[in-house]
């Protein structure tokens, strides 16, 4: 009996394995270690207090209790993790110099979402080579992650293939749901159980209500399938996001402008959520020019400097070199230039930071201003409002 029951689990395994238990278009099957397992070789502990510090202060920043900017800026996409960490160091710095003024997050993006055919990210392909070691992609990926981290940079990524989520969510101070799965009722709810604040980009069209009714669903409890840490199936239940936000990043047009802002206010206000926003300076914003993200800081800093309220974060994608390359088989890669969107390089994102660390303390040496102002009129209406009392009284008197 013991024979025939090892023969049957070594036959379940090998069709398991062969792909032909799920059917005949499932060529192989290779089974991975789950979250925890994942998390015990490669515990984030150490990580936390930095995840947790910039959660905080993003969450606030969000909700505008922190006048402070967000800034997510780091290369497109990550190919080698040993740029990567020369990258975050050079963040690190950056951070150090504008704590005061902008809050820095190290975009440390490992999936790329394809309209047609092309590199799937280092999760996918770590070894660029199409043989999809998707154990060793998500083991590089939470190690970087964890080294990131150590350097006191925290980090955001795109939420993009579900089962990968609790790999490395515990990591990731800010997340986003891309422009192609902002409709996707998976990722909505996903984003309502996720532990940092969310940004849910318009469509790729440009379509900015398909995200705000993102962000109102993504507020609330759900319940769902989905993949326990252990690896089990389980129905998942959320307690709602409140710290999911807008992430303007253009479409056929930009609509990084202040009226493209103004009418994505309008929209938010019009379902009862607030009215704050991040822009995007690349993809549609950029007309897929990465050169003009420069064009969109300046602009952004000049509105933030005069006052504008609305804008709570600046997205960029920047590389230690400026363009892009094609991975091509046998050809050796420019170090640290990006193989996906072009990046500027790291000159400007210096230049970039800096001014919009100036935007915000103009904004908010001005508002500090108009508080006076309105303090010295609200004095002053006092001090009238007094006058006009006593001339009443003695009036009363002098009737009397």
């Amino acid at each position: 009996m013991q024979r025939s029951s090892s023969r049957t689990e070594d036959m379940n395994e090998d069709l398991h394995q062969s792909g032909a238990y799920y059917g005949g278009r499932i060529a192989h099957v290779a089974p991975l270690p789950s979250p925890a397992e994942l998390s015990t070789v490669l515990p984030g502990a150490a990580a936390g207090d930095t995840v947790e510090q910039a959660r905080r202060a993003l969450g606030a920043i969000v909700a505008r209790d922190d006048d402070r900017l967000a800034l997510v800026v780091g290369p497109c996409s990550i190919h080698d993790v040993d740029a990567a960490l020369v990258y975050a160091e050079k963040i690190a710095a950056l951070r150090r110099v504008y704590a005061d003024d902008v809050e820095i997050v190290m975009r440390a993006y490992f999936e790329k979402p394809r309209t047609t055919d092309g590199w799937k990210g280092l999760l996918n392909d770590p070894l660029l080579d199409g043989s999809s070691d998707v154990r060793l992609g998500l083991r590089l990926a939470r190690r970087l992650l964890i080294d990131i981290n150590l350097l006191g940079v925290p980090t955001a990524t795109e939420f993009l293939e579900p089962a990968a989520t609790h790999f490395l969510s515990d990591l990731i101070a800010w997340g986003a749901i891309g422009a192609r799965t902002t409709e996707s009722q998976i990722h909505r709810q996903i984003a309502s159980g996720l532990p940092c604040p969310i940004g849910f980009k318009n469509g790729t069209d440009g379509n900015v209500s398909i995200a705000a009714d993102a962000l109102k669903v993504a507020s609330r409890p759900h319940q769902f399938l989905s993949a326990a840490p252990d690896g089990t199936l389980a129905t998942i239940s959320t307690t709602g996001n409140a710290a999911c936000h807008l992430v303007l990043r253009g479409g056929k047009e930009p609509n990084y402008d202040a009226q493209s802002i103004a009418q994505a206010c309008a929209a938010l206000a019009q379902r009862g959520l607030p009215e704050r926003v991040v822009i995007d300076a690349s993809h549609g914003n950029s007309r897929k020019r990465h050169a003009n993200q420069l064009l969109v800081s300046d602009y952004l800093a000049r509105l933030v400097a005069e006052g504008n309220e609305a804008v709570v974060g600046v997205m960029i994608e920047s590389n230690l070199v400026d363009g892009r390359q094609d991975l091509r088989a046998g050809c050796e890669l420019v170090y640290g230039q990006s193989i996906t969107d072009a990046c500027i390089g790291w000159a400007d994102t210096e230049r970039v930071v800096e001014q919009l660390a100036v935007a915000v303390r103009r904004r908010r040496t001005a508002s500090q201003a108009r508080r006076e102002r309105l303090g010295s009129l609200g004095n002053l209406d006092g001090a009238r409002l007094s006058a006009l009392s006593d001339v009443s009284a003695a009036t009363t008197l002098d009737a009397r």
